[in-house]
């Protein structure tokens, strides 16, 4: 049976601490060096008795560093060995998640548009496909993994012209290819006239108060930072592009779509980002469609920068939350971590108490309804019920009866959903989590 929690509260939060305690979205000083406030997990009335799971796992896990923000105070940082907050460590392919930003800030300067031909900026004969074919290929293939070459070459990070060999039409295949997302690089400098790190710095770094640097290895650029810095990145997109009263990126339609799925292929991903909750999902390597949610312990609404070895950017808008881990491989996990990212989330909600504690504590026996084997049951409503409703948070109405008749939900996607009772005393709702 799944687990199934339920509230009563038409508000959802992550805690029973009061309004004056947290108000609103915090933003950390520009200056990294400056004091970042916190916010202790007893305050925020949750379960303290579960985050030595979490730091257990973390440490298992080879894990370096994990940081937790809520409202973009520091709820948990851990470091672990000799690894400290200012400690640097790679991003890994975490970092295609900045790039997908600052190539929405050149689309904003008007400096490139993602529908433009990736031979506009990278000149022709880039690759060693046949030049209609060459032009056919966007900057917003890049973006979304569709550009069509063949990433089963020896080297899937080489950008060399002869490693860049037609497979699909662009568009018609996901593929998860280094290649053609490091030459984004190239775009971003000729059509900025800045090199990365430059641009980085002014577009992006200057604007939020974040430390780093891109790194050549190899053909890669890879982005190097400390805990923190990756903290404040995943803040600025939890907040939609702004940062305190300065909104960084400007294009509301490039974010929306950035983190939004991108084409069909693969549900789970946008521009360079991982998505949770869009009931299927493709993994580098594969050409295998997985049913299911990416991440099927994290949050729904989830969404993720993942690179190899577990380097994690992700956040959660519904529950306001930043989490970022750093570290080595716990095991032959791959490029994307998603097992690892699911795993992590659990624990986390499970410190937060699952993130469905209301403003007001209300006792499971004050409901008047049980759940038992994917049945919801009534059991302390009036005999003047003439009308229950299910709704989910769209608005979109599941379920209608006129009756106390028990409800199968077992067919119910996962999420949160109101129950609406209508008796001659008026309407109360109630709120179940299906997990």
């Amino acid at each position: 049976m799944r687990h199934l929690i339920i509230c009563a509260s038409l508000i959802i939060c992550l805690s029973n601490v009061s309004s004056s305690q947290v108000q609103g979205q915090y933003f950390p000083p520009l200056n990294p060096q400056s004091q970042w406030d916190t916010l202790s997990p007893e305050k925020l009335g949750w379960c303290t008795e579960q985050i030595p799971a979490l730091y257990e796992y973390l440490e298992k896990t080879n894990t370096k560093g994990y940081l937790l923000l809520y409202k973009g105070r520091i709820v948990l940082e851990k470091y672990f060995g000799d690894f400290k907050k200012d400690s640097a460590w790679y991003w890994a392919s975490a970092g295609k998640t900045l790039t997908s930003f600052l190539i929405g800030k050149a689309q904003e300067d008007s400096l490139l548009s993602i529908e433009d031909p990736s031979s506009k900026y990278l000149g022709e004969g880039w690759s060693s496909i046949p030049k209609e074919q060459e032009r056919a290929i966007k900057i917003k293939h890049h973006l979304t993994m569709t550009t069509g070459l063949d990433d089963e070459v020896p080297d899937n990070d080489c950008t060399i012209d002869t490693c860049l060999i037609y497979l699909k039409d662009p568009g018609e295949r996901w593929a998860y290819h280094n290649a053609p997302y490091t030459l984004l690089d190239s775009v971003i400098h000729k059509a900025t006239g800045q090199n990365l790190n430059a641009y980085t710095q002014s577009t992006l770094k200057n604007k939020i108060g974040m430390t780093g640097l891109w790194v050549k290895l190899g053909f890669n650029n890879v982005y190097i930072s400390n805990p923190r810095a990756m903290a404040r990145y995943g803040h600025l997109i939890l907040n939609n592009g702004v940062w305190k009263n300065d909104t960084i990126m400007k294009d509301h339609d490039y974010f929306r779509s950035m983190i939004s799925r991108s084409q069909v292929l693969n549900p789970s991903y946008g521009y360079l980002w991982w998505l949770n909750g869009q009931g299927g999902y493709m993994l580098p390597g594969f050409q295998y469609f997985f049913n299911g949610n990416f991440a099927k312990e994290a949050p729904e609404d989830v969404v993720s920068g993942l690179g190899k070895n577990g380097q994690i950017v992700s956040l959660s808008k519904q529950h306001e939350l930043v989490m970022v881990r750093m570290g080595n491989s716990p095991d032959s996990l791959g490029f994307v971590p998603n097992f690892l990212l699911s795993d992590i989330w659990k624990l986390t909600m499970n410190v937060a108490c699952r993130a469905t504690s209301a403003e007001e504590s209300f006792e499971e026996s004050t409901m008047p309804f049980i759940i038992h084997n994917d049945m919801l049951r009534f059991t302390s409503i009036e005999s003047s019920v003439s009308r229950i409703l299910i709704v989910d948070m769209n608005g979109r109405m599941l379920h209608a009866q006129y009756n106390q008749d028990p409800i199968n939900i077992s067919e119910f996607p996962t999420g949160v959903y109101t129950i609406v009772i209508s008796s001659s005393n008026g309407n109360s709702s109630h709120l179940l989590m299906k997990r």
